[in-house]
Order: structure tokens, then C-alpha cells, then sequence
């Protein structure tokens, strides 16, 4: 059985939780860490507000000061989350490596998982429909539906060429 993805969660400073998301997802952009920190939610609720007798409906943390993290932990996911600015720790003993979320507790904190589903398979051919590859036609190696990722093979100049695309790049071949 491979190894996947778990959740975590982190302590940010009050009112941060968006920042430090947000700060997340650009260390993952820098740092190309897209296959080791998969996923980063800030859970929120509807509430219903009246306001001079009419209905507003707002959004609201549900875990205000926390933010969940799904990634593999290693040493640098752990150091890149714990130095994020407004991250004040993992939630967990301290002294200790962070301990992730149980499916049963993750489910109870209201995690919306992405639910991937994927109608082609390995050795299909594709058509890559954004990207520099866009409009060419590829054969599929690697599904990986975790990380929402396919590796491909295309041939450009004579020469197959292996690239990993997102779920969005490509579509089904008529």
C-alpha cells in the first residue's frame, strides 16, 4: 500500500487563518511543493444574520485560529508550514512529530474532500487542452488520483517525451 496524504492541523494566529493559507499556497508555488502539500482548508459555515429585517447570509470560521493542512510530513513540509509567517505550531505534543487527523476526526471537522472521479485509464490517448502542450495527443503512463496528476507521453520532433499534467489539462480523445 503506498503512502498517502494526511491531514494536520496548524495553530495561526487569530484572524490570520486566510493569510497563512494564503502564504502556504505561494511556498508551494516557490517551492514547487504540489506533491508533498496537496491540500489547505480554512473550514467555514453559513450562519444566518438578520440585519434590519432582512436575511444576510455569512460566512464563518469553524475552527477560528485553525487551519487544516493535507501533506506528506518530512522535514522540510514540517519547517516550510511551522515558519509560515502567522503559524504559531502544529496542534499535538510539541516535543514530538505532529499527529495527523484520523479519517473519523477528519470527517468530523467538516473536511470537504475533493472528489475526483476520471474516466480514462492508463494507455488511453488524450488531448492535452491547455499548457504549453496544448493541442497535441498523449498517452497516458501514471494516474495518480490523489494529487490529481497524470504523467503522459508525447510525441514532439520524432521523440516521446514524458510530462505530468493536472486532471484539467486534458480531456478524452473522441
Amino acid at each position: 500500500m503506498t503512502e498517502r496524504a494526511k491531514w494536520y492541523v496548524v495553530h495561526t494566529y487569530s484572524g490570520y487563518e486566510n493569510k497563512v493559507k494564503t502564504n502556504i499556497e505561494k511556498i508551494i508555488e516557490n517551492r514547487n511543493l504540489h506533491d508533498a502539500i496537496t491540500d489547505i482548508q480554512v473550514p467555514m459555515n453559513e450562519e444566518i444574520e438578520m440585519k434590519d429585517g432582512k436575511k444576510k447570509i455569512t460566512l464563518k470560521k469553524t475552527y477560528p485560529g485553525y487551519v487544516l493542512i493535507k501533506m506528506f510530513m518530512n522535514e522540510e513540509t514540517w519547517y516550510v508550514v511551522r515558519n509560515t509567517r502567522g503559524v504559531t505550531g502544529f496542534v499535538g505534543p510539541e516535543s514530538k512529530q505532529p499527529v495527523p487527523l484520523s479519517d473519523n476526526e477528519a470527517k468530523a471537522m467538516g473536511i470537504v474532500e475533493k472528489i475526483v472521479s476520471i474516466d480514462f485509464e492508463i494507455g488511453e490517448n488524450v488531448k492535452v487542452v491547455t499548457g504549453p502542450l496544448e493541442s497535441f495527443v498523449a498517452d497516458i503512463r501514471e494516474i495518480n488520483i490523489e494529487k490529481r496528476k497524470v504523467k503522459v507521453s508525447v510525441n514532439m520532433f520524432g521523440r516521446d517525451t514524458i510530462a505530468e499534467l493536472d486532471f484539467d489539462n486534458i480531456e478524452k480523445v473522441d
